[in-house]
């Protein structure tokens, strides 16, 4: 492709419009030929100031506004399926957020829908894989210098939870992050998961079960425990140490200014995802504008959103029953086979 790829953006909530503005005004090679979202007036502010983008409430309309070459996916969950299966239909790659799909079941549908056409054209945005110490951890671990991974320590707080929460959400929303993590860090499927309940935070509110405590078992013997907290009420963290047979090493540690003032000293918290990982975002659409225009899909794709919805319904199981679930995942189609 030689000119600009033309992007269709579904969804103009706090997501989507800050991946219209990286669109516009960060990314290169790409324009926002359109955005759409049920609620006009949000559409048209997303795309205010932007020559060229038209604004829809109907997303299919949008994919088929004049100049869209690709999609960019950032509804709520439960319009991900009808989305990726319009866009598989009219042949336009895909960057679609996480999750996928919520429900395992759609998930399989979009999988094997993708798999019948004999080509990948979605990205579903796990965007810490492209974030530079998550991937500074990955080359460490496939590298061997630290041995065979045992253990992986996870840490994910959130300042405080949108209205909307649900205590199963802190599993498919909040953990769908670990979930995807871990299994690019270790190259193993996940085959068991254990969902912890200690007594909520005072600062939960009222019928949430926060925090929760998550274990994940590999194939291959590897475990992953998460402490979720999404109403931790100081800050967003987000951490991972990976204990090895030869050493550890840790990312997420704090790299901010430190202010110092009226006898004491203060270090700075970010206080939400789209700043602790705008450089992933960053990268991440990039490398899918890049890869698009050459014609080409890489990162995370179909099976990797289908594998993460599955091994969160089975820790809402968990976290209904108290009990051990297993994972149990279809067969893996040959187009999603590692090359």
């Amino acid at each position: 492709m030689s000119g600009l790829l033309g992007v269709a953006v579904l969804g103009a909530g706090h997501m989507g419009a800050d991946h219209v503005r990286r669109l516009d005004r960060v990314a290169s090679g790409a324009r926002v030929a359109a955005v759409a979202d049920p609620d006009a007036d949000r559409a048209r502010e997303a795309a205010a100031g932007i020559d060229g983008a038209a604004v829809h409430t109907d997303a299919e309309a949008a994919l088929d506004a004049p100049g869209v070459d690709a999609v960019l996916v950032a509804s709520p969950g439960e319009a991900h399926e009808g989305a990726l299966l319009a866009a598989f239909a009219r042949g336009l790659p895909v960057l679609c957020e996480k999750p996928m799909v919520p429900d395992p079941a759609g998930a399989l549908r979009v999988m094997e829908a993708e798999a019948r056409l004999g080509r990948r054209l979605a990205q579903i945005g796990f965007m810490r894989r492209y974030d530079a110490e998550y991937r500074k951890l990955k080359s460490l671990l496939d590298g061997g210098r630290l041995g065979r991974p045992l253990m992986l320590h996870c840490v994910h707080r959130n300042v405080s939870s949108p209205s909307h929460f649900t205590s199963a959400m802190l599993v498919t929303s909040s953990v769908s992050h670990e979930i995807d993590a871990a299994r690019w860090l270790l190259g193993q499927e996940l085959t068991a998961v254990t969902v912890l309940r200690p007594r909520p935070s005072a600062g939960a509110p009222e019928g949430l079960l926060d925090p929760q405590f998550v274990l994940f078992e590999s194939e291959r013997g590897a475990l992953v425990d998460v402490e979720v907290f999404v109403n931790c009420g100081f800050g967003y963290e987000v951490r991972c140490e990976a204990v090895c047979e030869a050493g550890s090493a840790r990312i997420g540690d704090p790299h901010t200014m430190v202010v110092t003032a009226a006898g004491g000293a203060r270090e700075e918290v970010p206080q939400d995802y789209l700043v602790r990982f705008a450089d992933a975002y960053d990268r991440q659409v990039q490398a899918w504008v890049d890869a698009t225009r050459q014609g080409r899909v890489v990162g995370p794709g179909a099976w990797d959103g289908y594998a993460a919805s599955v091994v969160a319904e089975a820790g809402v199981r968990s976290l209904e029953t108290g009990a051990r679930v297993p994972v149990t995942l279809a067969p893996r189609p040959a187009l999603y086979e590692p090359s």
